[in-house]
């Protein structure tokens, strides 16, 4: 069904009403067949970009739309309804534009935000590593400086989103000890002694691919290091309350198209007599399913309201992306058991969200941080 959503504009409610239309027409008539071929969708970004999807968050100066959080999550919630795959790669590529434009210098965002903002460039965000996921201050990629001024990294990073396919890679490493000796790089994919490794077999997502990075003595030059030396932990931190963010709407998103077809369904299905949905069992499942999916919008929404005011929001996206992850978890799971054997098959998009949904509650600090981040702020 049509969400009817509380926007603060009137060009909040046409951007949405746009990504529904572009949503629609681009994306909804090829999801199915590029997920299941683990295809990717060539030239989706970049209609994105055109329709002005990619920048939405930040300034109209650099080409950006200008929008509060609140509108820009409640458009990625729109796109993650339709598929998941591209909704979660366009979260990641806002995440990614984050370092250059908080921490950039004029110099650097006049470069390279514009052609970010406008789908020119795609941005991936390189942070984790094998050993180094949730714990981000234990990574060992190391960036020393050389000869000519820049810098000359070594080491792998690991689960990079779009790794391989996007242009530029925020890349987070260690130029010292501890926890502020580690810098962040706005890097080409082109740079020579970087390679990818194959795309990783995912349980869901399958259109956009995940892969590592390895880099061989790469150069990079030194007005590509993003903020201050030592600041990149900082960075990396600080993004990651948005990156929160967009994963929870995602996660709404995905939760919702569960929750829409398996009402669907249930209207459509036949038992004893009645249609499924008149039995108490399933009516009750069904409303537990659309009170988790609104209360896992109200979170986001509320943590976006706080990041517009200025306030702190770090608990709240923590929060959000707690609730919205698991409750997308919960809502798929519930679709599958309202689909019955159907749901079992490939031949409903169930199973897929199902396994989609997974990944919500890892990525991006898994949930067992979420609740680590939400707990240490009641301690202060």
């Amino acid at each position: 069904m049509t969400v009817d959503r509380l926007l603060p504009t009137t060009e909040a409610m046409d951007l949405i009403e746009l990504t529904r239309e572009v949503g629609d027409r681009l994306l909804t008539p090829i999801v199915d067949a590029h997920e299941k071929a683990e295809s990717y969708p060539e030239g989706v970004f970049a209609e994105l970009g055109r329709a002005g999807l990619l920048g939405l968050p930040y300034p109209e100066e650099y080409d950006g739309g200008g929008q509060p959080y609140e509108v820009y999550l409640q458009v990625l919630e729109e796109l993650a309804a339709r598929w998941a795959s591209v909704a979660v790669a366009v979260s990641v590529h806002g995440l990614s534009c984050f370092p250059l434009h908080a921490y950039g210098t004029a110099a650097q965002k006049e470069r390279w935000l514009p052609s970010l903002l406008r789908g020119e460039l795609i941005g991936a965000y390189s942070l984790s590593e094998a050993q180094a996921g949730s714990d981000a201050a234990a990574l060992t990629c190391r960036a020393v400086p050389s000869a000519d001024d820049g810098y000359r990294i070594t080491g792998s990073k690991a689960w990079i989103t779009h790794g391989g396919i996007a242009d530029v890679y925020n890349v987070f490493a260690r130029t010292g000890e501890g926890s502020k000796g580690v810098s962040c790089f706005l890097v080409d994919r082109e740079t020579p002694g970087l390679a990818f490794g194959a795309p990783e077999e995912k349980m869901g997502l399958h259109a956009v691919p995940t892969a590592a990075a390895s880099y061989d003595d790469a150069p990079v030059d030194a007005e590509r290091r993003l903020g201050d030396e030592g600041q990149g932990l900082q960075i990396a931190f600080s993004a990651l309350d948005s990156g929160r963010l967009g994963i929870a709407a995602c996660a709404t998103g995905l939760a919702q198209a569960a929750l829409d077809a398996a009402v669907e369904y249930a209207n459509e299905r036949t038992a004893f007599g009645r249609t499924i949905i008149e039995h108490q069992g399933l009516g009750f499942l069904l409303a537990d399913m659309s009170a988790a999916v609104d209360t896992a919008r109200a979170a986001y929404l509320d943590a976006a309201r706080r990041r517009d005011a200025g306030r702190d929001y770090s608990r709240a996206a923590a929060t959000a992306k707690l609730v919205a992850t698991d409750a997308a978890m919960k809502v798929t799971t519930d679709a599958v058991q309202v689909f019955g054997g159907n749901g079992y098959t490939r031949d409903f998009r169930v199973e897929r969200y199902m396994r989609e949904a997974k990944i919500m509650q890892i990525f991006e600090g898994t949930n067992q941080i979420q609740r680590l981040v939400i707990a240490r702020g009641l301690v202060r």
